[in-house]
């Protein structure tokens, strides 16, 4: 028997038990027929309920959204992004929970799964998609267009090479952000005060990340000029790692950490090698310090999320198209040392960069 014949039965069952105690018997038909109708007219009420509450949730400015968040790799930096990007959209009134829904899905550093993460965002009618780190930018943009939905990107260090901005900064369609484009020189003036007998600096990078080998060029056009040579390595997933880590090793005075999604996600194993080692690794933001790096002339990644959650809200609210704003760079960039790991590598961080770093950190946290 199916289940709502069952329903039907109880219903009638215990509305004849009940007619019992009357004078006149109640007919089983028509009783379970005024039991489905309650059931209808209570299921109704409720819909109704939850209409009138979720008009009253979007009453406030009228409207409500829906934005997906597709993040490309799990990594400190880009958690913080994410992170700023929402106290950025809550800055400007667009909060989570009262106006605004949240779909997010991460692509594990993935190129194929960060397509699909696009198209479901689209296929559940997200009006906005947030794209966070290059490759995920690339593939929202690419899947998004035809459908015309805004793209805002954030952590993208050079937009233009990843064909998302023309070369003077303008959109390529209906996309925008921010980069997080590396400061290269001050970076390697840094390495320089802190190591200054180091000649070669290692990177580690991944050539299916466009980002990266951007930075690179800029690094290997740099670098002489404060007396380093750049040894490369390069890699094509985190399968390569290891093997890539053991062998640069053995060629450098220290690493310097990009924003490389892939290699960024085994920073922990290749941090272990190096210290046993003892070569130092400089990282690129603030959260690469915090779990081992030596140091960094860093970005506040958290910054640059509340700076494209703004540009987010503006799309949102109808003030600009996302292809009417030129994609813009955080300028700020400071000192962010570790002083826990200078003491484990028997280096002394010079005071002119301790009296000015925005953090000194005196643990290694994982």
């Amino acid at each position: 028997m199916k289940k709502s014949m069952k329903a039907l039965l109880l219903a009638a069952m215990t509305v004849t038990a009940l007619a019992g105690c009357s004078s006149k018997p109640a007919d089983p038909t028509t009783a379970a027929t005024e039991a489905v109708t309650t059931t209808a007219a209570d299921s109704a009420a409720d819909t109704a309920a939850d209409t009138t509450a979720a008009e009253g949730a979007d009453a406030e400015d009228g409207k409500s959204y829906t934005i997906g968040i597709g993040q490309f790799a799990e990594h400190g930096s880009l958690d913080n992004c994410r992170e700023g990007f929402l106290q950025g959209l809550a800055d400007e009134g667009i909060i989570e929970g009262q106006n605004l829904t949240i779909l997010y899905e991460n692509a594990q550093a993935d190129g194929g799964t960060a397509s699909q993460i696009i198209n479901n965002f689209i296929s559940k009618k997200a009006d906005l998609i947030c794209a966070i780190a290059t490759p995920i930018a690339q593939a929202a943009y690419g899947g998004a267009k035809k459908d015309n939905v805004p793209v805002i990107y954030t952590a993208v260090t050079d937009p233009v090479a990843a064909a998302l901005a023309n070369e003077d900064g303008t959109p390529v369609g209906e996309v925008t952000g921010t980069s997080d484009k590396l400061p290269v020189e001050k970076q390697l003036e840094m390495i320089r005060k802190i190591l200054p007998d180091a000649k070669k600096i290692g990177i580690l990078y991944s050539t299916s990340e466009v980002n990266s080998e951007t930075a690179i060029a800029e690094y290997k056009a740099a670098a002489p000029d404060y007396g380093f040579e750049i040894v490369e390595g390069a890699v094509t997933s985190t399968a390569d790692i290891p093997l890539a880590a053991d062998s640069i090793l053995e060629k450098v005075d220290c690493l310097n950490n990009l924003t490389d999604n892939t290699v960024v996600s085994s920073l922990p194993m290749i941090l272990d090698k190096a210290s046993k080692k003892n070569i130092p690794v400089f990282g690129s933001e603030v959260e690469q310090v915090k779990i081992g790096c030596l140091a960094s002339m860093g970005l506040d990644y958290v910054d640059l999320g509340i700076q494209t959650g703004k540009m987010a809200a503006k799309v949102l609210k109808g003030e600009k198209k996302a292809s009417e704003m030129n994609f813009e760079v955080i300028e700020e960039a400071a000192f962010y040392g570790n002083s826990k790991v200078a003491d484990n590598l028997g280096i002394t961080l010079p005071q002119e960069l301790t009296d000015s770093a925005a953090a000194v950190f005196d643990e290694i946290t994982q």
